[in-house]
This record gives structure tokens, C-alpha cells and sequence, in this order.
């Protein structure tokens, strides 16, 4: 045996077959240095070719594998028709015929499952195994194209024609060469299992371009259909231009991976080398006698924990975690997790008060600076702070402990009446720190009651954390829009704020995150929100409500006086100007510039001005001396409302002023109604709720039923159709108190009479014609206040809600005491109504109620 065959030889013994393999492939195995000795010429075979350049010789279909021209391969056989060929072919001249089969799970290959390009091979060396198969090592001599299959059994022969590459000699074709030699040598370098032989094997081809790629091909992993490709290339440069391609990307993806394994040991070298620096400090540390990092860290924590006065539960608990953050190393994950812990549990207030001595004269003035009004609120806040007094010098004098209650208030109104504000001032009178929490759009029950620690970036609830920033464990604590907070799958906050605003259980409140009880009861807390009834019951239940309905013109003026145009002027730059504000201008703004419950608007109005003030200063233009309801105009352009308005829309029957209760307080709207010939069907339109549609419905029934009473034609449904439409047609609208103004607009509509223009009513009507009470009186009165109203009709059971009612009202305006619908038309409608209507007698019509006998409760 030769020195070529010795490889093949051992490569071929190395080669493994898998177990149920049938067919010729590849072995997985370790690739030889492929050598390309120079073989004897051979006898032609047995069967003669046709023509020169033709031979028929054995076929051997490739499965997953070519055979390229002088290269040496390890392959392996153990199907019986491909063992019976091997067995002929070694007993002649050892040559064959190799093509890749097109379905390579195809176990029985016949003509038609082959392709037409493949290698004639020698084989070198044959070895059989126990199991059956054999082990080959075949070396490929040259390129060959299948004519025509001649036998099918007992294995293939086939007819087949040499076709060598043509030869290439050009500058390109070399340096494609030398391109591939150095991606070659790169790749070599990346991948293990190549040897650097490869490399020396592939610099000694000398001037054989063909040979070259072969070899390199050969010792790539490249799939079948890639070889096959590059095999059928008849162009030498495009063999190389191939093979470069593939190289290049081959390369891009393993100095890819080299990066990312190189960065990872990169990061681990670092780990290890601070590990082993620490280590080396803390025997430095030892040796000198001087604390570590973590030592310090620990100490700090220890004389934190005993200074801030923890309570018992909570001190065990930190303790308990600071021994186990002792005995951790700092790069362990759980380090950073307990320490942050001990952290927050040594930075709380558990202790720490700031409420000065309780001075009520002293906290009275406090509260009439900041606020114009408000007594009831302002004599809430006294009472409360007279009670604490009391308490304190009681628990002084007996020496026993005080335990605290707090009131949990929740102030409820418009925007812009101070609701904030007002918490502000209280935290200021009682000489506390304020801290506030909107909870508008709060979803997630864990903002109200923290994250557990299990979690990765778990923190304390908003409550614990608006707490440490006040520093202070009883502050004043301002929830600014309860009404507005929701709830999905996350949890319900407003079930959460059930145990923080519980005086009986608040002082043990458990923070998901801390897990151990803090003391709440010491804080005041204050609700603020726009709508009551969108607040839970059970929250509800646990505050006392506080309303805060609104502003008479008077009191906004006086607002805008003392506090308002002195802020703007001073926000604007121009507080040193001589300008002199006319009451008359104000009351110019609040009456024709805004219609609102609070003030937020007006103050925009008066920031307008002195906006324009300073623009006239800036530019040394002349600025007036005095503003005055002349002048107001030139500053804010054209009034936005006007009075006149309402007589101009009750003009014609079927017009009627009813007052409702907005998300900006109270406000006035026009019912109207109108006629067309038709059936008796009614429309009701406004983008109306079913309560106030079924208002509608009560009170057509009780026209209807009275018609004849009230001088109207009791057959006008059978030849009419009625529309009742409540304007702005864009803001939805609901609730029972417009039924009163329903059926007078309905009755005025029929009876051909316009409606009273400076009256306005609330109520609902039942079928009988009884009015019933509604809510919201104040801020109902305060609207048609506003809108110039002087007779005001109320349901006689709300006869005491005008007790709350500013003396301003009862001064300005008239209040109708109404049982029955009765009562409304009396005064709603004008005299001409009343001529020649059997259901009224003229003795019989009361005059409205003056304010004095409102005052002593006569009708």
C-alpha cells in the first residue's frame, strides 16, 4: 500500500455509519488533509465507448454528499444493491461514477432520481464492518455528465462523458485565487476542528486555479445543493467568485459569534478579577484593623435602625434583614434588594411630628387670608382644632397618652373654588407639612398599597412614599380627585383607600412593600372631587362631606379684589403699575366674560389684562390709569355672554328655564317645545338620560290629563305631534329636577302664552302634578344668580336648603315655594294666562314669597 492510500485507509476506518443507513454518505467524521497524488494511467473498462471521451461505467448515487475532482473523501454503503456494486467494482479497476440523487430520503434511487453532473472517483481502500456495511475512501479524478442509463440491475450503469473545466490563466482568475487563500487562511483560524495543514496543503497548489477550489470546497460546510452548484460551474472564476462569497459570509457570521463569546468572557474576567480585588482588600482591611465597604454600610444601617425610634414589629423585622445583608457578598443579586429595603425602613418618619401649638385666633386670620367666604368650612377647621386643643391639655394634665383621630374630610365642588387651595391653608394654620397625591386615572391597586418585594423593581405604594417626603408622620395629606379614580384587572384602588381612610384601622396600615404596620392616624387627611356621587359608598361613608357650592357675584368680586388682581399683576411684572381696577370692571368680567361656579376662569380674565398692561409698559406705550366697564373691551375684545339672551329665547311659547348641576357647578338651560300636525307622537331630543326622558313623558301624561282645567284643547294630541328638545344638544343631560320646566314649557306651548323671562325652576313632577325635592339648591340658585334671574321656583320641601343660601340671594332674588305644579304656573306664567281658566281661581293666585317671609318659613 502507498503512502496516498495510508490516509484514506484510516480515515475510512474512522468513518461511522448511522444505524438503518441504506444508502452511500457522508461520514461523520474527521475530515483528512486531502492529497492529490498523481495516478496512474488505467485501462479503459470493459464496456467500450462510442465515442472518444465516453466509457460506461457504475453508478453510485450520492446522498447528502459530492464527490469533487481531486479530492479524497470518507464515504460508507450498506444498502445491498450499493454493497453488490462496490463488491464489482473492487474486483476490476476500482473506478466509478458519482452523482448526487435529487430527494435525498430516497433509499431506492433510480434514473429519474438522480442529477446529470457528477465525479468519476477511484476507490482507494474498502473496509467492512460487523454490522454489514463497509467503509470507503474515494478519490475523485474528474467531472462527467450522464449520457444515458444502460443497466438498472442489478445496480446502475450508465453511459457517462468527461467534461474537465477549461483551463483559465488571467489576472483576474489569480486574484480570486489569492482572495480565497486569505479568506481561507482567516476561516482556519476560526474554526477549530480545520488544522492549520489545510492551509500549507492549499499554498503548495501551484498555478491550478481548479484544484484549488476543489480542495477549499471540499473542507467547508457547505450544503449538498451548494457543492452540487459549484460543481456544475463549467468557469473557473465563477467557481471562485462563488467560493469567495460563501467564504466572506461564513466569515462574517463565526468573527460575529467570536465577538459575542469574546465580550461574555470579557465580562466574566472582570467579575472575577473585582472578586478577587475585594478579596484582597478586605485581608488589607483586616491587616490594618479598618472596616470594609460592607462592614461600613452595615454599621451605618445598625445605628439607623436604633436612632429612628422603629416600632417593635418593624425594628425585629430590620434586624432580622440586616443579619442577612451581613453575610451576603455585595455582588450577590439579593444584596442590592435588602439593602434598598433597609433603606426605606430607616428613612420613614416613624417618629417624627410637626405641629406647632394650637392657636385658634391665630388660625382664624390664617384662613380668612388665603380665603374670601367659606364659613362653614373655616368653622369645620376651628372646631376641629378647639377639640384638639382641648384634648392636648387634657392628656397634659392626667399624663396619659393622646390617641389621635383624625377627621377624614372630603371637600366637594366645581373646579376653581379653592378645594385645593383651601387643604393648602389648613396645613398652613395648623403649622403642619402638606403632601399631596392626585389619584386621578389611578388604576393599579398597587400605587395605594405598594408592590411585594418578590417582584424586580418592587417599591412602597404613593401613600408611604408621599409620607417620607414630608418627612413628618403627621402632615396634612390632600387626595385630589377621588372622584375620578378607576379600577380594571389590576385591583380597585378605591377599595384599597378603604383601610387609609378608616380612623379605626389606619393606625396598623400595612404597606405591600414594607410588610410591617405603619401609624396613620395621625395624618389629616382631605379628599377633594368634582361629583359625589361617582365616589363609592363605602368610601363615601368613611369621610365627612364638605360641599363647597359656588360663588355669588359679590363674593367673586371681592375675591378678585383682595386676592386675585394682586397675584396677576405681580405674576405679570406689573404690580409696581398705578392702575386702579373700577368694581364696575370686575363685575363687567364675572357677568359677561365667565359663567362659572369658581373663580379659575375669572382669574385667566384679570391674567389677561395685566398681560396686556405689560406689554403697554414694555413698549412704552400709554397705559391707562384706571380700569374701568368703559374700557374693559380694549383688554378682552366682546363680552362672551349676555342676559339678553334669555328674553329673547322665551319670547314664544313653549320656552322655559330650567337649572341644572354640572361638573362646573349649577347653570341654566332652555327647555323647548314645539307643535306640528300629526298623530300624538312625541320626540324628545338633547342627548337625554332615561330618567330625564321619562320626566318628559310624566309631564305630557299630566298636560294631557289636565287640559281641560287648563284651558287647553283636550284633543291636541290626536291631531299633533309634539318635540321637546333641551339645547346644547352635545352635552348629555340627566336626572328628575327639569320636570317642572318640562310641563311649563309644554303648557305654554299649547296655551299659545310665553313664560315669565326672569323665572327660572327646579323640581320633579310626579302624575298628579306634585313636586317633589332635588338636590343641589345652592348651586342651582347660585346659577340663576348668575344668569340674571330673579324669581326662582324650588320644591316647598327643599324649603331648608335656603338656609345655606348667601344673604346676597335672598337679597337679590325671589324664591316661589311650589306643592304642586299649581304653585308653578302661578307664578311662571303671566296674568294673561289665567283669563277665563276654569282650574284657577283669581282668589286663588298667591303672590311669590318675599325674602323676610322665607326667612321665617311662611310661604
Amino acid at each position: 500500500m502507498t503512502n496516498e492510500e495510508q490516509t484514506p485507509a484510516r480515515e475510512a476506518e474512522r468513518a461511522q455509519v448511522p444505524e438503518g443507513s441504506e444508502q452511500i454518505q457522508a461520514a461523520e467524521a474527521d475530515v483528512p488533509v486531502p492529497e492529490s497524488p498523481e495516478q496512474p494511467d488505467r485501462d479503459v473498462p470493459s464496456e467500450s465507448a462510442d465515442a472518444p471521451g465516453e466509457q460506461v461505467l457504475p453508478l453510485l448515487p450520492l446522498r447528502g454528499t459530492v464527490v469533487f475532482p481531486q479530492t479524497l473523501v470518507p464515504l460508507a454503503a450498506a444498502l445491498p444493491r450499493s454493497l453488490r456494486l462496490i463488491d464489482d467494482v473492487m474486483a476490476g479497476d476500482r473506478t466509478v461514477a458519482m452523482v448526487l440523487q435529487k430527494d435525498a430520503d430516497n433509499e431506492n434511487a433510480g434514473p429519474n432520481d438522480i442529477l446529470d453532473i457528477g465525479t468519476i472517483a477511484t476507490i482507494h481502500q474498502m473496509m467492512r464492518v460487523p454490522d454489514g456495511s463497509v467503509r470507503l475512501a474515494v478519490q475523485g479524478t474528474e467531472r462527467m455528465q450522464v449520457l444515458e442509463i444502460v443497466q438498472e440491475e442489478p445496480f446502475l450503469k450508465a453511459r457517462v462523458r468527461t467534461i474537465p473545466e477549461p483551463a483559465e490563466e488571467s489576472v483576474e482568475v489569480e486574484a480570486l485565487s489569492r482572495n480565497a487563500l486569505d479568506l481561507f487562511q482567516r476561516l482556519v483560524g476560526l474554526v477549530p476542528h480545520l488544522p492549520e495543514e489545510l492551509v500549507t496543503a492549499a499554498l503548495n497548489i501551484d498555478d491550478d486555479p481548479r484544484h484549488l477550489v476543489y480542495l477549499i470546497a471540499s473542507n467547508l460546510r457547505m450544503e449538498a445543493e451548494e457543492r452540487q452548484q459549484l460543481l456544475e460551474r463549467d468557469s473557473i472564476s465563477e467557481k471562485l467568485r462563488e467560493l469567495n462569497a460563501f467564504i466572506t459570509k461564513e466569515l462574517d457570521v463565526l468573527e460575529l459569534g467570536r465577538k459575542i463569546q469574546t465580550d461574555v468572557q470579557d465580562e466574566m474576567s472582570k467579575s472575577q478579577r473585582e472578586y478577587f480585588l475585594r478579596e484582597q482588600m478586605k485581608a488589607i482591611q483586616r491587616e490594618l484593623g479598618e472596616e470594609s465597604e460592607t462592614e461600613t454600610e452595615v454599621r451605618e444601617l445598625r445605628e439607623k435602625i436604633e436612632s429612628v425610634g422603629m416600632p417593635e414589629e418593624a425594628e425585629k423585622e430590620a434586624r432580622r434583614e440586616l443579619d442577612r445583608l451581613s453575610k451576603l457578598p455585595p455582588a450577590a443579586a439579593e444584596y442590592g434588594v435588602i439593602k434598598t429595603y433597609l433603606d426605606w425602613l430607616t428613612s420613614l418618619p416613624w417618629n417624627t411630628t410637626t405641629e406647632e401649638h394650637i392657636d385658634i385666633k391665630r388660625a382664624r386670620e390664617i384662613l380668612d387670608e388665603d380665603h374670601y367666604g367659606l364659613e362653614r368650612i373655616k368653622d369645620r377647621i376651628l372646631e376641629y382644632l378647639a377639640v384638639r386643643k382641648l384634648k392636648q391639655d387634657q392628656a397634659t394634665d392626667s399624663g396619659e397618652p393622646l390617641i389621635h383621630r383624625e377627621p377624614i374630610l372630603c371637600f366637594v365642588g366645581a373646579p376653581g373654588v379653592g378645594k385645593t387651595s383651601l387643604a393648602q391653608s389648613i396645613a398652613r394654620a395648623l403649622g403642619r407639612e402638606m403632601t399631596r397625591m392626585s389619584l386621578g386615572g389611578v388604576r393599579d391597586e398597587s400605587e395605594i398599597r405598594g408592590h411585594r418585594r418578590t417582584y424586580v423593581g418592587a417599591m412602597p405604594g404613593r401613600i408611604i412614599q408621599a409620607i417620607r417626603r414630608a418627612g413628618t408622620k403627621d402632615p396634612v395629606f390632600v387626595l385630589d380627585e377621588v372622584d375620578k379614580l378607576g379600577s380594571d384587572w389590576r385591583g380597585d384602588p378605591s377599595s384599597a383607600l378603604l383601610e387609609v381612610l378608616d380612623p379605626e384601622q389606619n393606625d396598623t396600615f400595612r404597606d405591600h412593600y414594607l410588610d410591617v404596620a405603619f401609624d396613620l392616624s395621625q395624618v389629616m387627611f382631605i379628599a377633594t372631587a368634582n361629583f359625589l356621587d361617582q365616589i363609592p359608598a363605602p368610601l363615601r361613608d368613611r369621610m365627612e362631606i364638605l360641599e363647597l357650592s359656588g360663588y355669588t357675584d359679590d363674593d367673586k368680586k371681592h375675591i378678585a379684589r383682595k386676592y386675585l388682581v394682586p397675584k396677576q399683576m405681580k405674576a405679570n411684572g406689573v404690580q409696581d403699575v398705578e392702575v386702579e381696577w373700577a368694581d364696575e370692571a370686575l363685575m363687567e368680567i364675572i357677568q359677561h366674560y365667565t359663567r362659572e361656579a369658581g373663580v379659575r376662569n375669572l382669574e385667566r380674565e384679570i391674567g389677561t389684562v395685566a398681560r396686556k398692561l405689560a406689554t403697554a409698559v414694555a413698549s412704552d406705550s400709554e397705559v391707562p390709569d384706571r380700569i374701568t366697564e368703559g374700557n374693559i373691551r380694549d383688554f378682552l375684545g366682546r363680552p362672551r355672554f349676555f342676559y339678553e339672551e334669555r328674553a329673547e329665547r322665551t319670547a314664544l311659547p313653549g320656552v322655559s328655564i330650567g337649572v341644572g348641576v354640572t361638573g362646573v357647578g349649577g347653570d341654566i338651560m332652555f327647555i323647548e317645545a314645539t307643535r306640528m300636525p300629526g298623530k300624538g307622537s312625541m320626540a324628545i331630543t338633547g342627548q337625554l338620560g332615561d330618567v330625564m326622558r321619562e320626566s318628559a313623558s310624566a309631564a305630557l301624561a299630566y298636560v294631557r290629563s289636565r287640559a281641560k282645567d287648563l284651558g287647553l284643547d283636550p284633543r291636541f294630541y290626536e291631531t299633533s305631534d309634539i318635540h321637546l328638545h333641551v339645547p346644547a344638544g352635545a352635552t348629555p343631560k340627566d336626572g328628575p329636577s327639569a320636570g317642572t320646566a318640562m310641563t311649563t314649557a309644554l303648557i305654554s306651548l299649547l296655551s299659545g302664552v310665553p313664560v315669565r323671562e326672569d323665572v327660572a325652576m327646579t323640581g320633579e313632577i310626579t302624575l298628579r302634578g306634585q313636586v317633589l325635592p332635588v338636590g343641589g339648591i345652592k348651586q342651582k340658585a347660585l346659577a340663576a344668580q348668575r344668569a340674571g334671574i330673579t324669581t326662582f321656583i324650588l320644591p316647598r320641601r327643599n324649603e331648608v336648603d335656603l338656609d345655606e343660601l348667601p344673604e346676597e340671594l335672598h337679597r337679590d332674588m325671589t324664591f316661589v315655594l311650589a306643592d304642586t305644579m299649581d304653585d308653578v304656573l302661578k307664578s311662571a306664567m303671566p296674568e294673561e294666562f289665567f283669563a277665563e281658566k276654569p282650574g284657577f281661581a283669581p282668589d286663588g293666585v298667591d303672590a311669590p314669597a318675599t325674602p323676610a317671609e322665607v326667612a321665617r318659613g311662611a310661604a
